[in-house]
């Protein structure tokens, strides 16, 4: 008698993929993100010396405002498009949230200049984390993922160049204008060196379980 072999995925690592592009208005929506963006780093002074002691080649609200849906209208109306996708990406993940719910404790702004990147990085204290592109010129930064089990793997050898996506030790997301991407927050990501010859404009964002 001859028994089948079969090979299964086990403990998969979810990305969660959409796009603001197909609603109606997002041309207009994304170009006012856009200039939003722009202002709020051209004010943020606490935001500008963050970034310089820290070496950032760029700006980042993150350390200098929490407040932005309560700021600007524009950035509340992006909260609520999020939290849409934020609800779905957690039913994907078959999370049982009891009494609890997911919110979003934070949201800050990204401007990469060429040739800036960010180094790999997790984040604690939340669920669910993501980006949402704002301007992604030619040539601007990819989001790069790490497969959590690299750490692990010691002697195993090298994937073949034509691996499948899920058995590759780094996956490479290059977005467009528009692309919302969610994944689960202990996920190591890193945003490679931007290439293109103009900034590139994200906002990202956190959801914890209250």
């Amino acid at each position: 008698m001859t028994h089948r072999m079969t090979t299964r995925p086990l403990f998969v690592t979810p990305l969660y993929e959409a796009s603001l592009a197909g609603e109606k208005g997002f041309e207009a929506f994304i170009d006012e993100l856009h200039d939003a963006c722009v202002a709020i780093a051209e004010d943020d002074e606490a935001g500008q010396a963050w970034a310089y002691n820290k070496g950032y080649l760029g700006y980042t609200s993150y350390a200098s405002l929490n407040d932005l849906p309560q700021r600007d209208s524009l950035f509340a109306d992006l909260k609520k498009k999020l939290d849409k996708h934020a609800a779905a990406f957690a039913k994907d993940l078959c999370f049982d949230l009891g009494a609890g719910k997911l919110v979003m404790d934070s949201l800050w702004i990204n401007i990469l200049e060429p040739g800036g990147q960010h180094s790999g990085h997790i984040h604690p204290h939340s669920v669910i984390s993501g980006t949402v592109y704002v301007t992604i010129p030619p040539g601007a930064s990819a989001l790069k993922f790490e497969d959590p089990r690299l750490p692990m793997m010691m002697a195993a050898p090298t994937r073949a160049d034509d691996a499948p996506e899920d058995l590759r030790p780094f996956v490479y997301v290059q977005p467009a204008p528009g692309t919302v991407l969610l994944w689960e927050s202990w996920l190591r990501h890193e945003v490679t060196p931007n290439q293109a010859d103009e900034q590139r404009i994200s906002i990202s964002f956190n959801y914890a379980w209250r």
